[in-house]
């Protein structure tokens, strides 16, 4: 949908919140952006309406699908043919000397306004959804790719990842100083100011929303993308057009916050980004498996200890984030139904962090990102079978199925990214040591040969000596 709306922008001259300066255009853009989001939902109504149908009702469906398509075409061509009755129609040139001669380009305000009209569609998009997280929590790179992806702000071609053009969308707000790493973290980035207050000015045009501790709670009905952070206590009520919600909390929700939340599940239907941040909720709501078109589901700083049976519906979800989970956290066998999941990411705060996971973890044959495993028990020969992995995080590795995991690893022919952490050993440390780990030592890489694609190796613990293929 994203690429209707960057055409739109390319034929009338409009780009981003522009028509709203130009009035010309004003009701002509906000009818085809209107009814291409009427599409949009349409679609999403479509796949879930299929999902529990008979096969000859999915072939009646399909047919009402293709003619309800076709009209909407209609109805988009003959606005965009429909001709501004109007004698002067300014372009975006028009629009920048003006506000060169009315202001001083170097007032920041200024220089906001002209570097976001400057921004393809699924640029300005990208700064707003960079703009929902919460400072707090710092967010990398990955993870911003991955509500990108999520969010349909890129679309997949032949022979190209979505999260690569995901990767150089946030690489370009960079560039241009609209996101900028955090001095503090390492590949984490925030929208600094004056690009942060600049986006929520702009925000209500595209149907976003940002609710703090001390702003206006009330979520405006046609809001789609809506963010709510600090949360004192609960989760307001939302409106069934929601496509992303996000949701952080200061020192986690009420106990009442799983009703709450319920109701928002139960409601919004065409969710695809749920991010739930510090919530410390013990459950999730059975309701999350009704979200059909779900694509991104993140649930970190939790007490969640299993995901409900539910999760086993989720066949369009992409990521799966559930670090900072409960100290007995274990994945179920739901999610090995998840045949789209892209990346999944997984720690608890009990030992080394590791996440025990079912056998046939290797049915997942589309992951990229797999982060938080335990290898033991099998495992280790099952990674060997995931060749899209593109990063890799094993913990607690041992010698019992260290030479298997590094045999799967040497199978990983697209793998750029590696992280190995040993196994702590508990029974022979010592408090009064200087060396916390001392006796925490990887098993011998000699075995081991790097993957040709990788360009970061994370070895975390004590080695023994440096294997011959690192070369120093």
């Amino acid at each position: 949908m994203v690429s209707f709306i960057r055409k739109l922008d390319e034929v009338t001259g409009v780009a981003g919140d522009v028509e709203r300066i130009r009035g010309c255009y004003k009701t002509r853009v906000s009818k085809i952006r209107g009814t291409l989001r009427e599409a949009d939902d349409y679609i999403d109504e479509f796949i879930m309406k299929v999902y529990v149908q008979t096969e000859q009702d999915q072939k009646e469906s399909t047919a009402e699908f293709g003619s309800e398509i076709e009209i909407i075409k209609s109805r988009v061509s003959e606005i965009m043919n429909r001709k501004p009755q109007l004698g002067f129609s300014p372009n975006l040139e028009d629009i920048k000397k003006l506000l060169r001669s009315k202001f001083d380009e170097e007032t920041p305000l200024v220089s906001c306004m002209l570097s976001y009209m400057n921004l393809t569609y699924d640029l300005k998009l990208s700064l707003l959804f960079c703009c929902a997280f919460r400072r707090v929590y710092r967010k990398t790179k990955g993870d911003l790719v991955r509500v990108l992806v999520a969010a349909g702000l890129t679309q997949e071609k032949s022979g190209e990842l979505m999260e690569d053009k995901a990767q150089e969308n946030i690489e370009r707000l960079v560039d241009l100083g609209m996101l900028e790493e955090e001095v503090s973290a390492w590949d984490c980035f925030s929208v600094p100011s004056p690009y942060y207050e600049f986006s929520l000015s702009v925000m209500k045009a595209e149907d976003f929303f940002i609710s703090t501790a001390n702003s206006d709670s009330i979520i405006p009905p046609t809001a789609r993308h809506v963010s709510i952070l600090e949360a004192a206590n609960t989760i307001t009520g939302m409106n069934s057009l929601l496509h992303s919600l996000f949701v952080s909390a200061k020192d986690g929700l009420s106990e009442a916050s799983s009703d709450c939340l319920r109701n928002v599940l139960h409601n919004a239907k065409l969710l695809r980004v749920l991010n739930l941040e510090n919530t410390k909720l013990k459950n999730l709501p059975d309701e999350i498996g009704q979200l059909l078109n779900l694509k991104y589901l993140g649930v970190t700083h939790s007490k969640l200890n299993e995901l409900p049976e539910s999760i086993s519906n989720l066949r369009n979800l992409q990521t799966l984030d559930i670090s900072w989970s409960g100290c007995e956290f274990e994945l179920s066998n739901g999610v090995l139904n998840l045949a789209q999941l892209r990346h999944l990411k997984m720690f608890r705060p009990m030992n080394d962090g590791e996440v025990r996971v079912p056998q046939g973890i290797s049915r997942l044959r589309n992951l990229q990102t797999l982060e938080g495993i335990y290898a033991g028990g099998g495992i280790a020969e099952e990674l060997g079978i995931m060749t899209q992995l593109r990063s890799l995080e094993v913990r607690r590795v041992s010698e019992d199925h260290a030479d298997e995991l590094y045999f799967s690893v040497m199978k990983l022919t697209r793998l750029q990214n590696l992280s190995l952490l040993v196994e702590r050993e508990r029974e022979s440390y010592d408090p009064s040591s200087s060396l916390e780990y001392e006796n925490s030592i990887l098993p011998c890489l000699e075995s081991f040969s790097p993957p040709p694609l990788l360009q970061t190796l994370e070895l975390k613990r004590r080695l023994i000596e440096m294997p011959l293929w690192l070369g120093l």
